[in-house]
């Protein structure tokens, strides 16, 4: 009877440990099978690849995978029967197991050293990983995408550029391009927008160009163009710089202001620290910098069409300022602060009506530090507008306005010591002499002119 419940017991025993053994076996199958077998497909990520490959295209690429890891990638530029490796690489998995989970691939094509011809190709992007599936050759992922080999710049002509221009004045330059993406003209150093002259089909455009007030020579100017692709042309011209004569003021600021001004600027600006003079030099030069960097910043999209025709308004009054009137400020008799007057200063009645100097869209109708109570038009095509020092502003942000349509009353808010309108020009964000925008001879010899002769 012992014997047999030994013999049992045995049995049992045997019978456990071939089926731990099973289990074990099993487990160990599915874990190789699910390591080594495994079906995840590696990742290809890529920035917006391009429609089109200029004279010199970049591509990047990003790969993952992170259970077997990568074994191999390879690019292909493929133009008719003919197939050219840009990239190819072999990762080898080490027995330590790290393997490679991301890889970045950043490619230069040139089609030039490619002999590639103009028109269709295709890139071909394949990876795969270390898997044993498919036959040990892993799980492999394609990528194929179409583009248009394009290596010619595009052809620039010039129909009309500017002669003469002085710091602080403005003109336009007319020409054609064939191809292009973006064009307009760097003219020392800053980036005026080409705009069609007629329609996008006549492949006509023009751009307002204007020289700031603190210009000593014109260092830059050149028509630029760039196609889809990315090639890019150039073209130059050569306007003669007219020196101009600079008008100095000198500013006393009396107790009197500076109890009738701070307040209001305190109220719009707590940060301001100090005796009321320190806060008027804060006022007058940190302020003016922040309120003309959110000026320029508002001429950043102009709209597309010209709205103005003909001479802008000026309201009738005699004037106080001019433009780049170089201003010398004093407090008791010693210089404080020194700044240039960026427009034209207007004297009427108390509260006069102020108009829209030309046809527009309002742009900005709120309070802005110096400038206190401001208006802004967009004129299109980079021309702009702005009234400042206003009692009353009658405008919305949005709202189109007629030549001539009153948009504000005048008035003595910012930092105006009596009752005016502040009135500027800006092309671009630059800021220019009224003066010449307010002449009708100046518009048709400058502007109207060159733009009927280029339309024929």
């Amino acid at each position: 009877m012992s014997r047999f419940r030994n013999k049992k017991k045995k049995g049992s025993i045997g019978s456990f440990f071939y089926i731990i053994l099973f289990l074990i076996v099993t487990a160990g199958g599915s874990y190789g099978y699910i390591t080594w077998f495994e079906g995840d497909i590696p990742q290809i990520k890529s920035t917006k690849l391009p429609a089109y490959i200029g004279r010199k295209t970049n591509l990047s690429f990003v790969f993952f995978d992170r259970k077997s890891g990568i074994r191999s990638i390879t690019v292909s530029i493929i133009q008719g029967n003919k197939s050219q490796k840009l990239f190819s690489k072999q990762f080898h998995k080490s027995q330590s197991k790290n393997i490679q989970p991301k890889e970045r691939v950043n490619i230069e094509i040139n089609p030039g050293k490619l002999g590639l011809k103009e028109g269709t190709a295709k890139i071909k992007v394949t990876v795969f990983d270390h898997s044993f599936r498919n036959m040990m050759k892993g799980n492999g992922n394609e990528l194929v995408h179409k583009v248009i080999i394009d290596t010619k710049a595009p052809k620039i002509s010039i129909i009309h550029s500017e002669r003469y221009i002085v710091p602080g004045g403005a003109g336009i330059v007319i020409y054609s391009i064939d191809d292009t993406e973006k064009h307009g003209i760097m003219f020392n150093g800053v980036f005026h927008p080409g705009f069609p002259l007629i329609d996008e089909s006549e492949k006509k455009y023009i751009s307002y160009i204007a020289l700031p007030y603190f210009a000593k020579n014109i260092g830059q100017a050149e028509i630029v163009a760039e196609d889809a692709a990315g090639n890019k042309s150039v073209k130059r011209f050569a306007p003669i710089f007219k020196k101009p004569k600079q008008k100095h003021d000198r500013i006393n600021v009396s107790d009197g202001f500076l109890s009738k001004k701070i307040p209001e600027f305190e109220e719009h600006y707590p940060e301001m620290k100090g005796t009321m003079i320190q806060k008027y030099i804060f006022a007058n030069s940190k302020i003016r910098v922040m309120n003309n960097k959110t000026i320029h910043d508002l001429c950043l999209n102009p709209g597309s069409k010209q709205l103005w025709s003909g001479r802008f308004l000026r309201m009738a009054g005699s004037g106080k300022a001019g433009f780049a009137d170089h201003r010398t400020y004093y407090y008791k008799g010693k210089a404080i602060d020194k700044q240039v007057h960026l427009g034209m200063d207007i004297a009427s009645t108390r509260h006069a009506n102020i108009k829209a100097a030309g046809t527009g869209k309002v742009i900005f109708a709120d309070y802005l530090g110096i400038y206190g109570n401001m208006v802004m038009l967009d004129h299109g095509q980079g021309v702009f507008s702005l009234y400042s020092h206003l009692s009353q502003i009658n405008v919305t942000v949005g709202e189109e306005l007629e030549k001539g349509n009153i948009l504000a009353l005048s008035g003595t808010s910012g930092m105006a010591g009596g009752d005016h309108l502040h009135f500027s020009m800006l092309i671009n964000g630059i800021f220019v002499t009224p003066i010449e925008w307010w002449d009708q001879h100046w518009i048709d010899v400058t502007i109207d002119g060159p733009m009927v002769d280029a339309k024929f």
